[in-house]
């Protein structure tokens, strides 16, 4: 980059409450904020302007970067790497499997995994909720959504966690080989789905592979790509996510007695932690020309990051907006999953299993508190990757 601006220190070391508090003071000095760590880029922290990029595919594309830092060294990976309409036939194809009554299916085996989970971490009063728990979770339900071969999951999990502690730790050539492990897994998979393909109303790989055939537009390079991103991308947010809850409930005894009392109140309070707690902070797009915002230019082709959990912070849209409030009478217009043609495919999915972790955990205990030190998530996430808890039966 010709210029040398450094608003804020993107590579400092932070606690659990730091990143929160570094964009809320971005918020008020510095919305439209630039770093020279990772890589460069600049930062949208207000609701505003996260959401006039997020909304504009033609000005903002994601075909050249699509997250702080730029982990994608190993392809292209539809249809978060590519920009409509180029992505469109891949969302097309995706999102019947990932509909409201399609994640609803999968309810009853999540709340079997939760509290088969659980229940040896409560039997022993202890465990880390993020590496324990809220990692496994989402791979069985994922590999159970993907019809992978069961002897698949554990091997997943291994190489989805080890990307995602590779990307925390800022560890690039780890990244690599973790990433091309789990494509090896995507060409299996697809390997597997041609020589013995399901219902292309159940299984993604099979539906990619019909629609491939039906001449649509893709390529199989690409469908692998595809495969490679939905191995794992399900398997970050919710581990970040579940740990940040465990924190604030851990802090907040008296919303844990008030959420028990009544189980009915956490697919509400689920909406408000996705709020207070969204897992993302680098989604990024690459401006196709100079654009503005709030009196800075931003020059073309430069790495601009959407920060969504600052944006779902923004005093100007939430009232109180640091606080954790019931009910907020305009809860719909977070942005946890993100706005526009790459919102968050997996919304309804995700949204039942993290609805279902809380409930369990819950339902199982008379008391959870942090029981060591939260370490916390590096761009491009936000929250927590370990949590140690001390657990009471329920």
């Amino acid at each position: 980059m010709s210029h040398s601006l450094n608003d804020f220190d993107s590579e400092a070391t932070e606690d659990f409450d730091s990143g929160h508090a570094e964009f809320a003071r971005l918020r008020r000095e510095c919305p439209v904020a630039h770093s020279e760590g990772l890589g460069g880029f600049w930062a949208l922290t207000r609701y505003d302007d996260v959401r006039r990029a997020a909304s504009d595919p033609a000005t903002f594309i994601t075909s050249v970067q699509n997250v702080v830092p730029k982990v994608a060294f190993t392809g292209r990976r539809p249809p978060l790497h590519l920009d409509p309409p180029e992505h469109t036939p891949y969302r097309r194809t995706l999102n019947p499997l990932l509909s409201p009554d399609r994640a609803a299916k999968f309810e009853p085996y999540a709340r079997q995994c939760a509290r088969d989970l659980l229940a040896p971490m409560i039997a022993r009063g202890y465990g880390d909720i993020c590496g324990e728990f809220a990692s496994f979770l989402p791979v069985r339900v994922f590999g159970e959504w993907m019809n992978v071969p069961e002897h698949w999951v554990e091997p997943l999990h291994q190489s989805g966690r080890a990307f995602i502690l590779a990307v925390n730790l800022n560890q690039p050539e780890q990244m690599k080989a973790t990433s091309l492990k789990l494509y090896e897994m995507a060409r299996e998979l697809l390997q597997l789905r041609k020589a013995e393909p399901l219902d292309p109303e159940s299984d993604i790989t099979s539906a990619l592979l019909a629609s491939l055939e039906r001449g649509e537009d893709m390529t199989e390079d690409l469908i692998v790509g595809m495969v490679r991103q939905v191995l794992v991308v399900g398997i970050v947010a919710p581990t970040v996510f579940m740990g940040s809850m465990a924190v604030h409930l851990s802090r907040h005894p008296d919303l844990q007695v008030q959420l028990r009392a009544d189980r009915s109140l956490v697919p509400a309070a689920v909406e408000e932690f996705l709020r207070l707690y969204t897992p993302y902070r680098g989604f990024a797009r690459t401006a196709k020309c100079p654009v503005e915002f709030g009196g800075r230019t931003i020059p073309e082709g430069e790495g601009i990051a959407l920060v969504y959990a600052s944006a779902n912070r923004d005093e100007a849209v939430f009232e109180n907006a640091e606080e954790f409030i019931l009910n907020r009478a305009n809860i719909a217009d977070h942005m946890a999953f993100g706005r526009g043609p790459h919102n968050c495919p997996g919304v309804h999915l995700g949204r039942m299993q993290v609805r279902v972790m809380l409930d369990e955990l819950l339902a199982m205990t008379s008391h959870f508190e942090i029981d060591g030190p939260v370490a916390p998530a590096r761009w491009p996430e936000i929250g927590a990757i370990s949590v140690p808890l001390k657990l009471v039966a329920a």
